[in-house]
């Protein structure tokens, strides 16, 4: 599987957002796209066909065709570059028992336990102040975070693992009196964004390679499947895609989903083409493609679901639905979709939550009331969602890419 074999390369690139996105825009830039930071952007850069402008840990890349159908409006994907982890406070040494520590900040809405008892290495960014920054990273296993044995904890099992958010989620990576900033390379007037993350290689496991293990499946493989297609599709419709940060704490940052940065940039591509009073027509003949996973049917918890909008992995995408709009597929928006899925031949399934069991939300209803377009939630299902190393199908981010592909080139809408 060859697209799968550059998904686990992405998956094993990007162990930060800001790796991410340079792993991302290195795909990019070999497929023949202009790609610059926003500091070095000016207003020509946007009149490129293929170009990408990157912002920290988000980055937004278009494909705009010389002649367009303009009223047929473009495909927008977005998707997410940030994972819940463990992430480095400004003073990160700690010592205690004869080690030393790691103080870390808990982002998103980490499942602790499973960070227990890995191989952990550190990766991040760092910026100087004459304005410059650049990408760090160990990749060796550095650090752990032992669990107390169970014969200090007898009836673990029975009353299951309570964690204490500040005193038990401190990773030991070495002895008494070491200096992590050091271990990175970070100068004392330089500040820095480094998370922990699990040194495992991303992998394909089971009988016949049937699943992916990884870190940040959630939600790397929708950041993979909507750069691969904006490289690879032919269509006569703009494509824009967004990969945005900050999803995992509620998107409201300047790289986020719930900032300006999307449509600051849609403004500019309309405006160097002349187009720019044509933007609510633009707009209003558009779709937005919101790809995050859903949560696949657990075999050993099936009481957890909706038996009739489970997700099952390895069956296709999912289109995700929620009546209280923490989705934000619309009847139409869902008719549009399964038209696509239809002539693109991937199958497509339904996800609606257990009422029970709240869902969380994703860009897509942000995205729905920022620019007014018609916006799709849609994803691969999952298990494991926001462990430190996640599982999905092995078919289903190829079907997730040929649907995005498919959405581009249709005349659905």
């Amino acid at each position: 599987m060859v697209g799968i074999a550059d998904l686990l390369s992405y998956l094993d690139e990007s162990p930060s957002p800001f790796h991410a996105v340079g792993a991302a825009t290195r795909r990019l830039g070999a497929a023949g796209f202009a790609v610059r930071s926003d500091a070095a952007v000016d207003s020509a850069f946007f009149a490129e066909a293929r170009g990408c402008v990157t912002h920290q840990g988000a980055a937004v890349a278009w494909s705009w065709p010389q002649d367009p159908v303009i009223f047929r409006g473009a495909l927008f994907v977005g998707a997410h570059t940030d994972s819940p982890c463990l992430r480095l406070k400004p003073r990160p040494n700690a010592c205690a028992a004869g080690m030393s520590l790691l103080e870390v900040e808990i982002y998103g809405g980490v499942l602790l336990n499973s960070w227990l008892d890995r191989d952990l290495g550190l990766a991040g960014v760092v910026h100087s102040g004459d304005g410059s920054s650049r990408l760090v990273e160990v990749r060796r296993p550095v650090a752990r975070v032992p669990q107390l044995a169970i014969h200090l904890d007898r009836e673990v099992n029975e009353k299951g693992l309570v964690l204490h958010r500040q005193h038990h989620m401190r990773p030991i990576w070495g002895a008494e009196g070491g200096d992590v900033l050091a271990l990175l390379g970070i100068g004392t007037d330089e500040t820095f964004d480094v998370a922990l993350f699990d040194t495992t290689p991303a992998a394909l496991v089971g009988a016949n390679s049937e699943f992916i293990a990884s870190g940040r499946i959630d939600n790397l493989v929708s950041c993979w499947a909507a750069v691969d297609a904006i490289r690879t599709a032919a269509a006569d419709r703009p494509m824009i895609v967004c990969l945005f940060d900050h999803e995992e704490v509620g998107s409201e940052s300047t790289t986020g989903a719930a900032g300006p940065l999307l449509e600051n940039i849609v403004g500019e591509l309309l405006r160097v083409r002349g187009l720019a009073e044509a933007r609510f027509d633009f707009l209003r003949q558009s779709l937005c493609v919101s790809a995050d996973n859903a949560h696949g049917l657990h075999p050993n918890y099936p009481d957890r679901h909706d038996s009739n909008h489970a997700p099952l992995v390895n069956h296709g995408p999912a289109l995700k639905r929620n009546a209280n709009q923490r989705y934000a597929t619309s009847a139409r928006g869902a008719a549009i979709m399964r038209r696509v899925a239809t002539e693109a031949g991937v199958q497509l399934q339904n996800f609606v939550s257990n009422n029970a069991m709240p869902c969380g939300s994703t860009i897509g209803p942000i995205t729905a009331t920022r620019l007014g377009v018609e916006t799709i939630d849609i994803g691969i299902p999952q298990l494991a969602m926001h462990s430190a190393r996640e599982t999905c199908g092995s078919r289903d981010p190829l079907a997730l890419r040929d649907l995005v592909v498919a959405a581009a080139q249709t005349s659905a809408y």
